[in-house]
């Protein structure tokens, strides 16, 4: 995985600033602090994320029960700022040092942030199963490499995700979008016809996907669930 290897050697500990982790843009303001794969946690899944600017999203609207999350259990915890947050309808004020629990995967959940910089921790696992590491981490990571069309950088932190999570969907149609645009066309069929096989409402997002515009004349675009593999 990315960064997997940044804490070898040390002796045992480490101690760092959140401010001193990478600061990767994702969307609408919000700032992605990678602390798992800096670290090289591999027992939970940890990361931070900031909003730029007051009135926008520090917490993306999502749930933990399904698109492959894991039913995770999640911990927040508001480390500089003041964040609101919404849990299955309900609004609670969260300024510096609150933490915010929510035991139950199916729960919707985002938090919007009430002052610029607010950062918030996230921490999550699944009880009971050993921690496996999220697939969004691996694209994630790979925006500032997409954003800059250095597409190989982007294929090659993509496919690391990949050998963590073999066939998994999500990784396999970001591969695909990232072959589409560097001209690997027949390899990006073949991982976008794995990762519609793999969840099939990817085969939706394909086809007005632009990333993937260059493949839509080839006689193997995945255009309707007759291109979906077999089964088994």
């Amino acid at each position: 995985m990315l960064g997997e290897d940044t804490a070898a050697g040390m002796n045992g500990w480490e101690a760092i600033q959140v401010d001193d982790l990478d600061a990767v843009a994702l969307f609408h303001g919000l700032v992605w602090r990678p602390i798992r794969s800096r670290l090289g946690i591999r027992a939970f899944g940890i990361n931070a994320y900031e909003s730029e600017a007051s009135g926008l999203q520090v917490v993306e609207e999502h749930d933990e029960s399904s698109g492959g999350a894991g039913g995770h259990e999640e911990l927040y915890v508001v480390l500089r700022g003041h964040a609101t947050f919404t849990v299955d309808g309900e609004v609670a004020e969260a300024p510096s040092g609150t933490m915010v629990f929510i035991r139950d995967p199916a729960l919707k959940r985002s938090a919007i942030a009430d002052e610029e910089g607010t950062l918030v921790l996230a921490i999550g696992g699944e009880p009971g199963r050993p921690f496996e590491v999220s697939p969004w981490e691996s694209y994630f990571g790979a925006l500032p490499d997409v954003r800059a069309e250095h597409w190989e950088d982007a294929i090659a932190k993509i496919e690391a995700g990949l050998r963590a999570r073999p066939g998994h969907p999500a990784l396999l149609y970001n591969l695909a979008c990232a072959e589409a645009r560097c001209g690997r066309s027949v390899e990006a069929i073949g991982h976008l016809r794995e990762a519609i096989g793999g969840d099939p409402t990817y085969l939706e997002s394909a086809v007005g996907d632009p990333d993937l515009e260059s493949l839509r004349g080839r006689a193997d675009f995945p255009r309707d669930r007759a291109y979906l593999p077999p089964a088994g």
